[in-house]
């Protein structure tokens, strides 16, 4: 089954070039666009897109609460992709924080908006994770919180996969770097999750930086 993909931008050219770019692939499937948040809304509820990618600044309502309006009332959300013109925005850091999966520069090349939906729909990596990061270090700092993680009372294995996941490797790279199989790697990653209360691998990596569990260096 292709990867279903809402386009929520309010500038057209943005949303066409989206829309061609993707529609181009045999795995991706463009279900709709919106010009806005709010609009968004309703149409994820129809659509049920796999992914979302949504532009962080609009006029009506922005990126960051509509993820957050998705998230909270729609059941199964789907994955947010942010779209954002500067990639060392506080707006985006906010939308990760919201419950965004990743974000997306307007300036990417046509194989790294690909890349980007593709890795975000599969949720076993993080992307850009140098980028998250600088954001984490600049954003997060004066946000900083160790309760999540010492209520989360994290194994040391745990621990360990942790912050490999903030590195940005995947279930497979992990499972190379512990010699473990990768079906154990996925229980521990579901385990912090759970642990955390954490959405996705960003949510859990954003709380780990923001702890100081792990230094955005």
């Amino acid at each position: 089954m292709p990867v279903t993909v809402l386009l929520v931008d309010d500038e057209p050219l943005v949303r066409a070039g989206l829309r061609a770019v993707l529609g181009a692939q045999s795995d991706i499937e463009v279900v709709g666009e919106a010009a806005d948040g709010a609009a968004a809304i309703p149409l994820v509820r129809s659509l049920r897109p796999d992914v979302v990618a949504m532009d962080v600044r609009m006029p009506l309502l922005d990126g960051i609460e509509a993820t957050r309006a998705v998230l909270r009332t729609v059941p199964d959300p789907p994955k947010v992709l942010v779209i954002t013109t500067f990639e060392d925005d506080e707006y985006v850091y906010e939308a990760l924080r919201a419950g965004a999966d990743g974000f997306l520069l307007k300036r990417s090349r046509p194989e790294e908006i690909v890349h980007a939906v593709r890795l975000v729909a599969a949720g076993d990596s993080l992307l850009f994770p140098a980028s998250v990061r600088q954001l984490a270090a600049r954003y997060g700092a004066g946000r900083a919180d160790a309760e999540p993680l010492a209520k989360a009372r994290l194994t040391e294995r745990e621990a360990e996969v942790l912050r490999l996941m903030a590195r940005g490797l995947t279930n497979a790279e992990i499972a190379a770097g512990l010699v473990v199989g990768a079906e154990t790697v996925k229980s521990h990653v579901s385990a912090v999750l759970a642990k955390l209360g954490a959405r996705d691998r960003t949510q859990a990596v954003i709380a780990a930086y923001e702890s100081g569990f792990v230094a955005p260096r």
